[in-house]
């Protein structure tokens, strides 16, 4: 399966297996969603369950959270996660606080699914990366797949889960893994766009990250796109890289993380967001708090610019191989 698909088959799979999933958001019941993410559940399961909501981040929001404290468990799509914001104040002060106001007699058991980054020349109202403002919320836990494998087992485990989970799915790999060895779509997709993904129920466990690609020389910390381009730059550089996928960036798998730097002693952090306050940031205190005596240089962040997504310089803003490169090799000779 592709991405799209995946994600589809997670929703398909926990509708058939408990009746309490609600699905809703814009245009997802008929039409299936802007990506197709949903297509065919509102066929299959009915308009009670699978429906449209209004042009209204802050109401879906609010509305998943009533579901949520009544017993349902809605999976929620934001469009674009550049329309978030609407729904920002529900999320920070409702959702992600109820389990603490209670003291734990009330939880919110609601996912917040939504299409993130750049790679569909978007511009700047449908590429943003907005994700650290999500990790900064307690009671929330941000999810980022980088695979179709992944996108499946971590929606399920999401759904699963008590608390609400906000999920961003990386649109430049939903059709199929991105060919991370180009700056610009010369060849965007690799031969085969699907990967393996099982049939069937299975979790991938929030907030345990993933070894990509292992390494000796250094290592290099993404999550969803990135770590395609991340697995790309060390192969054509010829650099015994450790490439490690977050997949959940809160909560951190902060035991991965510090094996792999005290093994290597060097890291590099990439991500497409935008650099002042990203999270790479908190990685690199972390890895700084975690690992200073085994570092041989300093931690370096490839990132995105200080800017609002641009459109017609979309691939020079997009981290790639062309920045990461020297980035690595820069690193080693520290």
């Amino acid at each position: 399966m592709n991405m799209i698909e995946a994600l589809n088959d997670a929703h398909d799979v926990m509708m058939a297996r408990d009746p309490d999933i609600v699905v809703f958001g814009e245009d997802i019941g008929y039409f299936g969603g802007v990506f197709r993410v949903t297509a065919g559940l509102q066929k299959k399961y009915g308009k009670t369950r699978v429906f449209d909501a209004p042009i209204a981040e802050g109401g879906i929001v609010a509305a998943g959270i009533g579901m949520a404290l009544y017993g349902l468990k809605p999976v929620c799509e934001i469009q674009f996660a550049d329309y978030i914001f609407p729904g920002f104040d529900q999320i920070f002060s409702e959702a992600g606080r109820i389990r603490y106001r209670t003291a734990g007699e009330w939880s919110v058991p609601m996912v917040i699914r939504t299409p993130y980054g750049g790679g569909i020349f978007g511009g700047q109202t449908h590429s943003q990366s907005p994700e650290a403002f999500f990790a900064h919320m307690p009671g929330i836990k941000t999810v980022i797949p980088s695979n179709p494998h992944d996108a499946k087992g971590l929606l399920i485990a999401a759904i699963e889960d008590p608390d609400p989970v906000v999920i961003f799915e990386p649109k430049r790999i939903y059709n199929g893994p991105f060919d991370g060895h180009h700056d610009r779509p010369v060849t965007p997709w690799a031969k085969d766009p699907r990967a393996e993904v099982p049939e069937g129920h299975y979790t991938v466990p929030i907030g345990k990250a993933a070894v990509a690609r292992e390494g000796e020389a250094m290592t290099v910390l993404a999550y969803g796109t990135m770590v395609h381009v991340a697995l790309a730059t060390a192969e054509d550089n010829g650099i015994d890289a450790e490439v490690i996928d977050l997949r959940t960036i809160v909560p951190v798998d902060i035991e991965t993380i510090e094996a792999s730097v005290r093994k290597t002693g060097r890291c590099v952090i990439i991500h497409e967001a935008t650099r002042t306050s990203g999270f790479g940031a908190e990685l690199a205190s972390l890895v700084q708090e975690r690992c200073f005596y085994h570092l041989e240089a300093p931690v370096v962040r490839v990132t995105g610019y200080d800017t609002p997504y641009p459109h017609s310089m979309e691939w020079t803003y997009f981290p790639g191989p062309a920045r990461l490169g020297p980035a690595l090799k820069a690193v080693l000779e520290d």
